[in-house]
């Protein structure tokens, strides 16, 4: 099945690539999560719509990307959250909490997306995480989880 993917998808593109995937993928995970729509003659005026659009928010050079590292790198972040005595986590720590935990330590922008998370963050303490910046360039981010 051809697909225009509206996300960025590990493995398999970036937002406004039209891929050809299996039939069960496109149906059951990709389309119904928006990472993707259905290919159609009239879906290719979207695909330079959605290019525009991430050309926009893209760093666009591995300089621009090292500099951005480099920032992110500097930071130090702390995220303030629920947990139980033991030092678990009611929860866990999600990408998004991470981007804007790095937003209000004084960091660059992060979207949300670019945060990889190894394993779930679910216990208090020192972690790493890892920021994918280009497709050449990534960033190891140091998070601090403290009881809120």
């Amino acid at each position: 099945m051809k697909i225009i993917l509206t996300h960025e998808v590990s493995g398999l593109g970036t937002a406004g690539d039209v891929v050809d995937v299996k039939d069960g993928y496109a149906r059951n995970y990709l389309v119904p999560r928006g990472f993707a729509i259905r290919w159609t003659k009239g879906g290719e005026k979207d695909v330079e719509q959605i290019r525009r659009g991430r050309k926009i928010r893209e760093i666009a050079t591995i300089e621009q990307a090292n500099e951005v590292k480099a920032q992110l790198e500097g930071v130090k972040v702390r995220l303030a959250t629920r947990s139980g005595e033991a030092g678990r986590l009611f929860g866990s720590v999600t990408p998004a909490d991470i981007a804007s935990a790095i937003k209000a330590a004084g960091g660059p922008d992060v979207d949300k997306r670019r945060v990889e998370l190894g394993t779930p963050i679910k216990t208090l303490g020192a972690h790493q995480v890892s920021v994918r910046l280009h497709a050449e360039v990534s960033a190891k981010v140091g998070i601090e989880v403290v009881a809120a």
